[in-house]
């Protein structure tokens, strides 16, 4: 097996040839070879949060897990913090804070990289904001792109600035950098911002959790600001059938999204996107564009 040093960690490579995407043929250590060229980018958005992974060590057609806990063998320069389950008993995470951290993770088939609103220096405040828009049935992440452009308008009456990328599956997600809110609040306002949408327009717009009210309509996921749930992080990978990512779209790429096929990015082509016009998203990395939310 080889091994590599990065940044001064030595690690042990393996099955690099392994086909983790078989409808691409994509292998892990394609996989390995996008999170190193794009970490510069990708790790501003989870450094310094508890960090959960969705890993397929067979491929995404086997067994995949969901692992919030650090894997068996963590080396001891990983960083581990401490959050808190449901219970409100403590749970070691990892933080994925540098970049040979990153290779290590994604070398264990980690191909997913989730994170919480919020930082483990301030559980209890969050500094994002974060709405999921999910297409029923009959709908397309075309009529996301729609919704997105309401709920742009809508955030930026209250002060607030919004971002844009795709889950990487089916959807898009809005996230928008707060301050001085608790998770609780921001759950809260994602909530009533939601709930008027679908005041406004309730043939297309649906903020019920209930599965069975999605059909034809775009459900806002206003619930993963709450400080037990995650996101899928900017830039993750996501285990679909191809080796989609989360990517950051601009809202000029939402505004004028016709065919859902122009909003599926792939590993192989987020880091020539990197390259060429930068990161749509990095305004949200700017604390001075940060906002307190509404009263």
């Amino acid at each position: 097996m080889p091994i590599t040093e990065v940044e001064g960690r030595r690690l042990t490579l393996s099955n690099l040839d392994r086909v983790l995407w078989p409808g691409t043929g994509t292998t892990k250590g394609e996989l390995l070879h996008y999170y190193a060229t794009v970490a510069g980018t990708l790790l501003p958005y989870i450094r310094g949060r508890a960090a959960s992974f969705v890993r397929t060590p067979e491929g995404v057609q086997g067994q995949r897990f969901f692992q919030k806990r650090p894997p068996a063998g963590t080396p001891d320069w990983v960083t581990v913090t401490q959050t808190l389950r449901h219970s409100g008993d403590p749970m070691d995470q990892v933080q994925v804070d540098d970049l040979a951290t990153l290779i290590w993770a994604a070398n264990l088939a980690c191909v997913e990289i989730h994170v919480h609103q919020w930082a483990t220096a301030e559980p209890d405040r969050a500094d994002r904001l974060v709405l999921d828009l999910d297409p029923g049935d009959g709908c397309t992440v075309i009529d996301c792109c729609a919704i997105a452009l309401r709920l742009r308008e809508r955030l930026a009456a209250d002060g607030i600035a919004t971002w844009a990328k795709t889950s990487g599956a089916k959807g898009l997600h809005l996230l928008a950098a707060i301050r001085g809110a608790s998770p609780a609040a921001t759950t809260a306002y994602a909530k009533r911002v939601a709930r008027e949408l679908q005041a406004d327009d309730p043939a297309r717009v649906v903020a019920s959790m209930a599965k069975a009210d999605r059909a034809g309509r775009v459900f806002i996921d206003w619930s993963q600001n709450s400080a037990r749930k995650t996101t899928a992080a900017p830039y993750t990978v996501r285990a679909q059938p191809t080796p989609t990512v989360s990517a950051p779209l601009s809202w000029d790429e939402v505004a004028a999204a016709a065919d859902p096929a122009e909003l599926v990015l792939t590993l192989h082509e987020v880091p020539g996107r990197i390259a060429e016009h930068g990161d749509p998203l990095a305004g949200l990395l700017d604390r001075r564009r940060a906002r307190a939310l509404p009263d």
